[in-house]
């Protein structure tokens, strides 16, 4: 890869943080921010999530962090549990910024941005799919699998610890 490339990322909160959690672990995202400009040279990272007002404390940590964050209003649903789907923000951002970036990593799971990577990989602008957990990702994304990067097996260096805590 090249030193000065700029790669962007398109990330799923949602798919992301609930993919890792069923790993039995938890992300940190700041670390994970840090990953990604690492390995994959990412100088911008869109990270995509409903927007809740009592998450302002997380929601600037995050930006601190170095993500730039696109909201979606929620909606509860009858049993109370909040929705954010972002699918069509994150593909529409991603179109917005097509010309700025070199690459392109998405980063989810879900089978909905298949049209995406399909049109990114034709463009040559797809460098990874960043798949939280091997256990539940869409069938309709193995046909890209030489492109899948699994988040999950970065655990020893993306996993949250509570600061005072001793590890093994």
């Amino acid at each position: 890869m090249k030193k000065n490339q700029n790669n962007y990322a398109f990330i799923d909160s949602q798919n992301l943080n609930l993919g890792i959690r069923e790993c039995g672990w938890k992300l940190n995202f700041k670390e994970f921010r840090k990953f990604l400009a690492d390995k994959y040279r990412v100088q911008k990272a869109y990270l995509f999530l409903g927007y809740i007002k009592e998450n302002e404390v997380m929601y600037d940590s995050l930006r601190r962090s170095g993500y730039k964050l696109i909201f979606r209003s929620t909606l509860e649903d009858i049993e109370g549990l909040v929705k954010g789907n972002c699918d069509a923000e994150l593909v529409l951002h991603c179109m917005i910024q097509f010309s700025n970036f070199d690459k392109a990593i998405i980063v989810s799971g879900d089978g909905d941005f298949h049209c995406l990577i399909e049109y990114l990989l034709e463009q040559k602008k797809l460098l990874k799919i960043g798949i939280p957990n091997k256990k539940g990702y869409s069938a309709l994304l193995k046909k890209f699998s030489d492109h899948f990067l699994w988040i999950s097996r970065y655990k020893k260096r993306l996993e949250y610890k509570k600061k005072g805590a001793i590890s093994s």
